[in-house]
């Protein structure tokens, strides 16, 4: 954990955790406690949840982590990821949700105790992966549940990505699903016979809401950076609008706390062999601010060439302060930070581990 002084130009490093192991996310609640929850993979106990109650300085491993029912024959689904991380509705104390690999989400009501799986989310998606052009299996594992975004005004009302699956949504509280992804390109997939857009199939890698504005939402795709205004379920590609010679490929993508226009992105270079390092080796981060519809290169402080950087789908954040600051980690083990919306940016952090995300509290 980094801990920063009020004007965020002075960092430290309070005291290593958990070192040697896979750490996919950790969230604070947000609700007023300080319970703060991680998902992780240890060498001993596998994939599993880990509670604090103390704000990060203690540990302790959920009592029932997220595991698939056994079947008849013993023969089923096992948890290879406990993925992503999402406190649920604002007057649901206690009540969390987690994405899980295989394609699986995952809910607890006693504060990231125990866990129960919404079911008919995961038999929904296997019967989807039974139809043409549902790919399901991407590589390096199976699809990944990510994304859980609770809407602020109606506690049953979720949007759930699905990494070579698309976009789903439930009105519900996961009973029933339905696929939201109208105008979403997935050009992996053998062009659709019944219509321009597969109504499945999508590699969604990070989807946004806007806390304030909760019918916009963002999202970086496999195949472009795109936006969506409610109750319309058309996306729209506002990645066309990046420079082409650095395209709209990348993993994460940052909504601003207060302003619904305003989005960055981190793009990596998305050529036939898709190294997933920034184009031309000149990283930069690109900001909007009218919704996509134009942006700005932001590489003030980053090196100038050779900076092959690679940020996942949930190494790319920001704070609530004003101005917002900006966090960016790197699969080199490296921070990076901007203090004014990205217009500058300096390393904070380096000879890490392997970033997979980064949280601001």
């Amino acid at each position: 954990f980094f801990y920063s002084d009020g004007g965020r130009d002075k960092w430290k490093l309070d005291a290593s955790h958990f070192i040697g192991e896979i750490v996919n996310h950790v969230v604070l609640d947000p609700r007023g406690s300080q319970t703060m929850l991680m998902a992780a993979r240890t060498g001993h106990l596998g994939p599993t949840v880990f509670r604090s109650s103390d704000a990060g300085k203690t540990w302790k491993e959920a009592g029932r982590p997220p595991a698939f029912a056994k079947t008849k024959t013993g023969q089923g689904k096992a948890v290879q990821q406990v993925f992503w991380l999402t406190p649920g509705y604002h007057s649901e104390p206690g009540v969390w949700w987690a994405g899980i690999v295989p394609q699986g989400l995952f809910y607890s009501e006693d504060d990231g105790q125990n866990w129960e799986e919404v079911v008919p989310f995961r038999r929904y998606l296997e019967k989807l992966a039974q139809k043409e052009g549902f790919i399901g299996e991407p590589p390096g594992g199976g699809p990944i549940i990510h994304s859980i975004r609770i809407d602020p005004r109606d506690a049953k009302h979720m949007y759930v990505g699905v990494s070579s699956g698309g976009v789903f949504e439930t009105n519900n509280r996961g009973k029933t699903w339905k696929p939201l992804n109208q105008g979403v390109v997935a050009d992996y997939l053998p062009p659709p016979t019944d219509g321009p857009w597969h109504e499945y199939g999508q590699d969604p890698h990070h989807l946004a809401m806007h806390p304030l504005y909760p019918d916009r939402l963002y999202q970086q795709n496999h195949c472009g950076v795109y936006r969506l205004d409610r109750p319309s379920s058309q996306w729209t590609r506002i990645g066309d609008n990046l420079p082409r010679e650095v395209g709209d490929i990348g993993f994460p993508i940052v909504v601003h706390p207060k302003d619904p226009d305003t989005v960055w992105v981190f793009p990596m270079d998305g050529t036939s062999v898709w190294p997933r390092t920034s184009p031309g080796g000149r990283p930069a981060a690109f900001k909007s601010s009218n919704g996509g519809k134009t942006w700005k290169r932001l590489a003030r402080g980053f090196p100038k060439e050779h900076g092959y950087f690679t940020t996942l789908r949930q190494g790319f954040v920001c704070d609530q302060h004003d101005p917002v600051g900006l966090y960016l980690g790197l699969s080199s083990g490296e921070v990076w930070a901007s203090a004014d919306e990205g217009d500058s940016w300096r390393q904070i952090a380096q000879h890490l581990p392997y970033i997979l995300c980064v949280e601001a509290v």
